[in-house]
């Protein structure tokens, strides 16, 4: 079950390092959201980055850190649920933003297991 639940972090930070190397990248921004780079929007995603490479810091942490992933199994699903729920408020717009979504539809099947493993036994 333990190696089971590392590949699961382990494919959640894989997921999100795509977005995070926009921080050391921004050309990025334009080939993962359709958005030129340069402007107020390219440094809102370039800070956006930032805080995905703060996902995936906590994924790596919680493959190593077992009593840290119930807190971060929550950070993980607000960023994908998130997204999802927003993605979904707008329309389902496509182009870019279509693969985003596709990607954190896929990312739900490690967040489920990484959820239930670490709070299995938890919730009375």
């Amino acid at each position: 079950m333990e190696v089971a639940t590392k590949a699961a972090w382990a494919a959640l930070a894989l997921i999100h390092l795509s977005p995070a190397a926009v921080l050391v990248n921004p050309k990025l921004i334009a080939k993962l959201y359709g958005v030129e780079s340069g402007g107020d929007l390219s440094v809102l995603l370039t800070h956006r980055g930032a805080l995905f490479l703060g996902i995936v810091a906590g994924c790596v942490w919680a493959l190593i850190d077992p009593p840290a992933r119930q807190a971060l199994s929550i950070v993980v699903a607000i960023s994908v649920i998130g997204f999802l729920v927003v993605y979904w408020r707008a329309g389902l717009p496509p182009g870019a933003l279509r693969t985003v979504a596709l990607v954190d539809a896929v990312a739900l099947v490690p967040l489920v297991f990484v959820v239930f493993a670490a709070w299995r036994g938890q919730v009375a």
